[in-house]
């Protein structure tokens, strides 16, 4: 019985890998977030239930197990932003759809931006950080932010400083929400971005920089922000926030991402 119990197939250490490999997934997903405390509940919850199953307390193993059975639909609702998340990153590192489009087969294009296109919006960030013009600048990385394009104003335009200035200038009517920019065109302006309710480091940082690490957090797009009030340069992706940061550096981190 012993010799038994204690042997292992390579499918049981596998089994144990992947099982823990989720688990590490789903921490970091929803760390820092009050999706972690929730988590930490139905955690507790599930290995009270193994506890009172092993020492065959039937009643509340009973009540206990229908609450488990039930919860699978609860978890859908209380983890919709973390599981669209965690199919979303998924998607854009497994993606076949893109890999084997007829657009991409004669396509010689990367999916990343250029570099003078990096150059015009790092020039744009850096003169409205002088100005202390607010912005908000989305770079879609592999996923597609069709959904976010939207609840905006298409545009469609070529990348340009003076275009980026002047659409975040406060007497603008495009000035408010995000510019969501992919590949080298500005695809819409004043679009809604989801706000982000961790809790952040510096209690200064307003709706904008919510809006931004809400962004990171949702899709695998990279995210500048622009100070209205101090004129700071901030950068946001996948759900981490580096503030007060300079041209050099945000070039940098724009960079890096594309070369990936």
């Amino acid at each position: 019985m012993i010799t038994a119990f204690i042997s292992l197939r390579i499918l049981d250490l596998l089994d144990i890998f992947l099982v823990a490999l989720l688990l590490y997934k789903v921490y970091m997903a929803i760390k820092g977030t009050v999706a972690f405390n929730i988590f930490m509940g139905i955690f507790i919850f599930y290995i009270t239930w193994i506890i009172i199953k092993g020492l065959n307390m039937e009643l509340m193993g009973n009540i206990m197990g229908q609450v488990m059975a039930a919860g699978v639909l609860a978890l859908i609702v209380v983890f919709q932003q973390e599981i669209r998340k965690l199919f979303l990153l998924l998607g854009t590192h497994y993606n076949l759809n893109k890999g084997l489009s007829i657009d991409n087969l004669f396509s010689k294009e990367s999916n990343g931006i250029n570099i003078d296109t990096v150059r015009e919006i790092v020039t744009a960030c850096e003169r409205m950080s002088r100005s202390k013009t607010g912005a908000l600048i989305v770079l879609t990385n592999k996923a597609e932010l069709n959904e976010y394009i939207e609840t905006g104003e298409k545009l469609n335009a070529l990348i340009s400083v003076s275009l980026l200035e002047t659409l975040f200038f406060k007497n603008t009517p495009l000035h408010d929400g995000g510019v969501i920019i992919q590949g080298d065109l500005i695809k819409a302006a004043r679009c809604i971005l989801p706000v982000s309710n961790k809790r952040l480091k510096n209690v200064q940082l307003g709706l904008r920089h919510r809006a931004a690490l809400g962004m990171s957090m949702a899709t695998d797009a990279q995210v500048i922000i622009v100070s209205e009030e101090t004129g700071r340069i901030s950068y946001a992706f996948n759900g981490k926030l580096k503030e007060n940061i300079n041209p050099i550096e945000l070039t940098r981190l724009i960079e890096e991402v594309y070369a990936q």
